[in-house]
């Protein structure tokens, strides 16, 4: 089954040894974080573009790379240069993707908090002192939300009423009053 890998040459075996290693780790690597598996430590450099992913990322595109630009006739000068130079890219772009998808996971938290006095419409009717969850439609970080409300009121607040936030509950429902 060898019989072939013995009959390329030096640079070749490298770069296959190289290619499937790392595919092998890179992928090992994956299916544990898939499966919510602690597969290899996480060494934290605190720049994102030397952790221990990134860097597998880099020697699996670094060894394919490799290997099909021998099997284009490239010669071993250029074959090393632009594996090299796409092993850099996919690390800048694994970069850029942990830096957004991180960045789109601490902003994705809604903060009503932040949004108290907003006014707003009812769109589902509210129930009068808490007793049935209705929704409002109210401006949340730039962007209109329907989002659920209970009111101390002592009516129901009808859908298509203009309301008013006056404060934010434990679980993050809104408390709402009609506007006068």
């Amino acid at each position: 089954m060898l019989e072939w890998f013995n009959t390329l040459t030096w640079s070749e075996q490298l770069f296959w040894i190289i290619a499937v290693v790392s595919t092998v780790v890179f992928l090992i690597v994956l299916i544990g974080n898939r499966l919510r598996i602690k597969t290899i430590p996480d060494l934290n450099s605190g720049f994102q573009f030397f952790k221990l992913k990134n860097c597998l990322a880099f020697f699996t595109i670094f060894g394919w790379v490799g290997i099909a630009s021998l099997y284009q006739g490239f010669d071993l000068i250029f074959t090393l240069i632009i594996s090299f130079i796409s092993g850099i890219v996919m690390m800048f772009v694994m970069t850029s993707l942990f830096y957004y998808v991180k960045k789109m996971t601490e902003g994705g938290t809604l903060e009503y908090k932040n949004d108290l006095n907003s006014k707003g419409e009812v769109f589902i009717e509210v129930g009068k002192l808490r007793t049935r969850v209705g929704k409002v439609k109210i401006k949340v970080q730039g962007t209109v939300k329907e989002v659920e409300a209970l009111t101390d009121f002592e009516h129901d607040i009808k859908t298509g009423t203009l309301i008013q936030v006056v404060s934010v509950n434990e679980n993050g429902i809104l408390i709402i009053k009609p506007l006068q």
